[in-house]
């Protein structure tokens, strides 16, 4: 059978892969998605997307508890797990069924199959009819990443669990052990610590969440020691000896290894970039620790191969892999494109409390020389927060001392994933701290603290 020729093949339909497909569509491209499992990706079916839906479940049951404080009365609070994971699923599926139509309208062909690359600019997809051979001048991986198994730590199903597992948990767990303390790790954490688990969290660096600010993280830490979380910090879990009902895990601690008992353990450790079986090394691409090497352009070095999401690197988040899919389908088109700045992406952790942040932490921006200004400003000033019943939080600010440009912002407290994008548009529009000031923050809001934080920087705060 004749290869089937496009203008650009590309592999994996997950937030980068479907995005640059729908992207390029609209800058009149003929687009081929090959996709293996889901149209979404891990994001849509077995990340991002479920896990907010079932930490909603848990944030409402949090708040059912709280019902007296509103002056509410509510009877026997309880859940039904399976009930939780059914509709967390249901967001999943309505979401797949979004992108499908999404692709059909911007009449993108889709073919579901495993694909490798026999050749420059040929693609060879496994399907369950047989065998498609497709031809492109360009051709963009974004075939994700996965979880990563450690030796001895590797997830089963059964009492050891992936973050699949937890989206559809076969038990409730009692005593429960994360690994990792990462965005994915303190998530899961967080929401069946809320249903009862009596949870503990093992992070190897010396503070939980450890690619935030340190004081956004100390900050966090008290807010789940007070829930009942034991954080175990600059400790590893060595093994698991593994029986039908129970776990035993060698934790590692101030030079003691300490034994202890758990029925579920959640491993949470780091991703790894799906490079395996497409045939990139034979084409030259350049693969460093499960990532493919790209410039700021997503171009692998290889003529008419590009590499998007997180296949390609930190960050590894959905929102950075949907804009260099953008990017490279405007690159390809002929179009002016802006590589993506990875400082300038929000990271956003949706424990409870909420985590946020963009930009330089206060230590990294003094580490690369600058002289900076900080302003702080805590939840418990702000009247929307107060009135939310959710005054535990702080605004960070960081800003260059000689220029006022904002380096980077930090947030921990209630709804601080949805504040954080004005920052996020600050540092985009390359404003200073004088913009910010003279901004008028609608009150009563949560915002208002993203204003106080900034005039703190400058020995300007109103209500603190």
């Amino acid at each position: 059978m004749a290869a089937k020729n496009f203008d650009l093949i590309i592999i994996g339909a997950g937030p980068g892969g479907y995005v640059a497909a729908i992207r390029a569509a609209q800058l009149g491209m003929n687009v081929v998605v090959v996709e293996r499992e889901n149209l979404g990706g891990i994001c849509l079916n077995w990340g991002c997307i479920p896990t907010k839906a079932m930490l909603r479940s848990s944030e409402v049951f949090h708040l059912m508890h709280r019902a007296k404080e509103f002056g509410l009365s509510v009877e026997k609070v309880d859940y039904d797990l399976d009930a939780v994971v059914k509709r967390s699923r249901g967001v999943a599926k309505q979401m797949e069924g979004g992108v499908k139509h999404l692709l059909k309208k911007n009449k993108v062909t889709v073919i579901m199959g495993e694909a490798t690359i026999p050749a420059k600019g040929k693609v060879s997809v496994k399907t369950d009819a047989g065998t498609e051979d497709l031809t492109a001048k360009n051709i963009v991986l974004a075939t994700g990443a996965r979880a990563r198994n450690l030796p001895g730590l590797e997830a089963d199903g059964d009492r050891v669990w992936s973050y699949r597992h937890a989206l559809v948990p076969p038990h409730m767990p009692k005593k429960l052990l994360v690994i990792g303390s990462g965005a994915i790790g303190i998530e899961f954490a967080s929401f069946y610590n809320t249903l009862g688990a009596e949870t503990t969290v093992v992070e190897v660096m010396d503070r939980v969440l450890p690619v935030e600010d340190a004081e956004i993280s100390a900050f966090a830490k008290k807010q789940f020691v007070k829930q009942g979380m034991t954080i175990m910090e600059k400790a590893t879990v060595k093994q698991l000896d593994r029986t039908k009902d129970k776990v035993t895990a060698h934790i590692e601690s101030g030079g003691k290894v300490e034994k202890k008992d758990f029925d579920t353990v959640i491993s949470a450790v780091g991703i790894v970039g799906n490079t395996e079986g497409l045939g990139l090394e034979a084409l030259g691409v350049k693969i460093d620790r499960t990532h493919v090497v790209t410039d700021e352009y997503c171009r692998t070095g290889v003529d008419g191969l590009y590499a998007i999401g997180d296949i390609a690197g930190a960050p590894w988040l959905a929102h950075k892999a949907s804009h260099e899919g953008v990017m490279v389908a405007e690159l390809i088109a002929g179009k002016h494109a802006h590589p993506v700045k990875p400082e300038s992406i929000a990271g956003c952790t949706y424990c409870h409390p909420q985590v946020a942040s963009v930009g330089y932490t206060e230590a990294k921006a003094k580490e690369l020389g600058y002289t900076v200004k900080v302003g702080k400003f805590p939840f418990i000033g702000n009247g929307k927060a107060v009135a939310l019943g959710e005054p535990e939080g702080l605004i960070k600010t960081v800003f260059d001392a000689k220029t006022g440009e904002l380096l980077g912002a930090h947030m921990v407290g209630a709804e601080v994933t949805e504040l954080i994008q004005g920052y996020v548009i600050g540092r985009q529009l390359e404003t200073t701290e004088e913009d910010l000031m003279n901004t008028v923050f609608p009150h009563p809001t949560l915002s208002e603290m993203m204003h106080e934080s900034v005039l703190d920087a400058y020995g300007r705060v109103i209500h603190m």
